[in-house]
């Protein structure tokens, strides 16, 4: 046999398998060789967030379209485009076999990815359950822990649409009431928070709901504090984490909760469709999964995550997002968002007309902000800036306040940020077009 045609007839053997593997290895090595060239960049955070060469860097991971300004990052945030290549090419071979490649080669691959999430936020890869967004997270908790007519839940006026409205349909289905405080829009004192939550509290209370981060205007709430005082009382604690998690630097272990529930594709900027449910370890057997599960598994992790024929493609590449998260590290990247955020907010609310909806004092926000121009409508205004500026934004209209929410990111430029206050502030001297 000739030395080509063995070449052939070895490739046949082995498949593009091979091929796909060593792809995603090229794809691994690479993101680790940009994290490593990140991470050895000298400087304390506050430096590095004004090192416009530092961030050109991390501004070529991205694949975004720069005819345009995306500040709905909060919304969905793009992926670095080796997290996308990564996730391509382990869809190209589970499709090769799927029967085989998905399920018995890449899917207990997902253990690995476990693993890391729960070593950098601090807890038991046996806590950590692997979802598809926020939203299926904190529903799983919402609608797995048993409650009887009369038990009342309590959250806030200013939690997400999407969980204000699953327990508003235990109320009409089962008879629970749902109890909501209002938080001051901006909030700058958490014993107040606090303060707001145990004065709700009444002998029929059984879950409280809270956020981390709210997504309306960045507001940072106290949920360690709030958790201390609900643990007291007895109460456990679902903490609403889309905008908290790979955006603030904690662990999940230092705040104390119950029940965590965030999307990965927000600012982890892992793959479209991937989330992360914490459930701790001791409230794991009491709480059903939101697909049925066997009885042998009422303890384990891995019940929060049958829901049938899913891809594994997602799941694995939320490592390439992992190493580009950790490549950056935590205290970089908020102070590189909130050096951006204090750049396009303490301009604007420092003119008249400007009325900001988030504070800026250390701690109280994150990267995101909500700003308001006084005599024009947060619709008009958002529809405006994406109709004649090309400027991604969302308009709030909350029975508190209203305003555009901003939020951008770590690909987000300088010159982006300057065009969007010169936009904002035509807007306030010129007014807008209908």
């Amino acid at each position: 046999m000739s030395t080509q045609t063995s070449r052939r007839a070895f490739l046949g053997a082995v498949g593009l398998g091979a091929v796909s593997a060593n792809a995603a290895l090229c794809f691994g090595a690479r993101a680790q060789s940009i994290a490593e060239e990140l991470s050895q960049v000298a400087g304390d955070p506050e430096t590095i967030a004004r090192d416009e060469h530092y961030w050109a860097r991390v501004q070529q991971a991205f694949t975004v379209d720069r005819s345009l300004i995306n500040f709905n990052n909060g919304g969905v945030s793009p992926a670095p485009k080796w997290v996308q290549e990564a996730m391509q090419n382990h869809l190209d071979f589970s499709n090769q076999c799927p029967p085989h490649n998905m399920w018995h080669i890449l899917e207990p691959r997902k253990e690995t990815v476990r693993e890391r999430l729960a070593r950098g936020w601090g807890v038991s890869p046996e806590e950590i359950a692997i979802t598809r967004n926020a939203s299926e997270s904190l529903q799983i908790c919402q609608l797995g822990i048993d409650l009887r007519s009369g038990d009342e839940v309590l959250t806030t006026t200013q939690d997400y649409g999407r969980m204000l409205t699953t327990f508003d349909q235990r109320e009409r289905r089962e008879g629970i009431k749902l109890s909501k405080i209002a938080i001051p829009v901006p909030a700058e004192n958490d014993d107040e928070v606090v303060r707001l939550f145990e004065e709700a509290i009444t002998p029929n209370t059984k879950i409280i709901l809270m956020c981390h981060v709210i997504n309306l205007t960045g507001q940072v709430l106290p949920v360690r504090k709030v958790c201390d005082m609900a643990h007291k009382r007895g109460i456990p604690v679902i903490v609403d984490g889309a905008h908290g998690f790979a955006h603030l630097d904690f662990k999940l272990s230092d705040l104390g909760c119950d029940y965590y529930g965030t999307s990965l594709h927000k600012w982890l900027f892992a793959p479209h469709g991937t989330g992360l449910l914490y459930v701790r370890k001791d409230r794991i057997a009491e709480t059903w999964p939101m697909m049925p599960a066997a009885e042998t598994q009422a303890d384990d992790i891995r019940k929060f995550e049958e829901i049938g024929t899913h891809p594994a493609a997602n799941t694995l590449a939320i490592a390439e997002a992992l190493t580009f998260h950790e490549g950056i590290g935590p205290k970089r990247k908020l102070a590189r968002m909130l050096y951006i955020r204090d750049r396009w907010a303490k301009r604007l609310s420092e003119q008249d007309r400007f009325v900001l909806n988030t504070s800026l004092k250390p701690g109280v926000a994150g990267g995101i902000a909500n700003i308001r121009i006084d005599g024009i409508t947060a619709g008009e205004l958002r529809n405006w800036l994406w109709r004649k500026h090309r400027i991604l934004t969302v308009a709030i209209d909350h029975e508190q306040f209203e305003g555009i929410r901003v939020s951008p990111s770590v690909y987000s430029t300088i010159e982006e940020v300057d065009r969007f206050c010169e936009a904002m502030e035509k807007a306030s001297r010129e007014g807008i077009e209908a």
